[in-house]
């Protein structure tokens, strides 16, 4: 690669590791805000639905407008709106009549970056002069892993030290983050992956059954990793009977390990492996995980399932990703942008589902996991078809 794209590929791996925080550091304080301002479990679980309906309003409207804003414009607008998002969750309770309407206000800005970021940062990769894209998309998607896994550390080291009573400085250490690669990010130089008047138009999209396919791959990914993902630290927790803090890192912290190894594995040797190969594997390896912590009898085992999980789904969003890009070449933008549209739809969809079979079976969780298989069985299916066709 050409030295001076060095720049924009970190500031792109910044970028992600700042959706990571994005996305992450409110999940942790939810029982703080909770306590603090008096807010109800359905107020809490509408935070986690609205941060995604933000996100994917910003999918939509990004597939019509960035390439008018273009590329560097809006990357530098969604960190300045990520670093504003994060001063605004530790301030905007305290000065609005209402915390909750506080709250929503911020994730309104955090959304806004958060949304950005997810349709921007894999184009502006894919178009860079690299040798192999796929294996470059999924070393970039392993940053949004270690940057979950950091926030999960660093904010259990903060909450030691410091206390979880000045949470709020925690957000704004963060948001330095965001605001460090505003600046990084101006000076970037940024490639266009398709022209404009190249670019298919979104009903011309819309028109092609591929495109579609990939649409459905894409929620599957979402749902096939957020399934697990989002109920594992209270698996952990029920499985284990261990505490909050070894929850989170036997669940959460550890499924984002082993996402972010196998991302960083692909990204290394990706040139030598066939990408829909891997993806086929690593969605026999995900029903596998869902059976190993459904069906095992032994706890530990059941976690292991976890964290397999986490090593099998790191390559299904990237590698979708690049599938796409490689398939539809003149996609463009709203390619992506309807891709993350579908991954965020996959990522609301999947924790739901397992939340609403797990209500029908008297709270069972692992009722709900076991239909949660649905998605990575479904991904394997639609990768073969894609295989047999070609």
């Amino acid at each position: 690669m050409n030295p001076k794209y060095k720049r924009t590929l970190y500031a792109c791996y910044i970028g992600y590791i700042t959706q990571a925080v994005v996305n992450n550091i409110a999940l942790l304080l939810f029982v703080t805000f909770q306590n603090e301002f008096q807010l109800s479990l359905e107020q809490i679980g509408f935070l986690v639905t609205y941060n995604f309906s933000v996100q994917m309003a910003i999918d939509f409207i990004s597939a019509k407008y960035v390439d008018t804003w273009g590329y560097k414009a809006s990357a530098v607008a969604a960190h300045i709106f990520a670093a504003i998002g994060l001063v605004a969750l530790g301030t905007f309770p305290y000065l609005f009549p209402s915390p909750y309407i506080g709250l929503l206000a911020a994730f309104t800005l955090s959304g806004l970056g958060g949304g950005l970021i997810e349709v921007l940062i894999s184009p502006i990769v894919e178009a860079l002069p690299t040798d192999n894209k796929s294996s470059e998309m999924s070393l970039l998607h392993s940053f949004y892993c270690w940057g979950y896994v950091g926030v999960v550390l660093l904010a259990t080291l903060y909450f030691k030290i410091a206390g979880i009573e000045n949470w709020r400085y925690l957000l704004f250490l963060m948001a330095l983050i965001p605001v460090f690669n505003t600046f990084y990010f101006i000076k970037a130089p940024v490639r266009v992956l398709v022209k404009a008047e190249h670019s298919l138009s979104v009903r011309k999209l819309a028109s092609m059954k591929l495109f579609w396919l990939f649409f459905l791959l894409m929620i599957c990914s979402g749902a096939a990793e957020q399934a697990m993902n989002q109920w594992s630290s209270y698996f952990a927790e029920s499985g284990l009977q261990v505490s909050k803090t070894a929850g989170d890192l036997l669940g959460p912290c550890m499924f984002a390990v082993l996402m972010g190894i196998s991302r960083t594995f692909y990204g290394k040797y990706g040139d030598k492996i066939d990408l829909k190969l891997f993806i086929t594997g690593s969605s026999a390896l995900c029903v596998t995980s869902y059976l190993l912590a459904v069906f095992s009898p032994n706890p530990l085992l059941s976690l292991a399932g976890c964290g397999l999980c986490g090593l099998s789904v790191g390559i299904m969003w990237p590698g979708v990703f690049s599938l796409a890009a490689s398939h539809c070449p003149q996609g463009g933008t709203a390619m992506f942008a309807f891709l993350a549209l579908a991954g965020d739809i996959g990522c609301g969809s999947g924790p739901a589902v397992v939340g609403s079979i797990a209500d029908q079976f008297m709270g069972n969780i692992k009722s709900g996991l076991a239909a949660a298989i649905l998605f990575p069985a479904l991904l394997m299916i639609c990768v073969n078809f894609l295989r047999r066709k070609e």
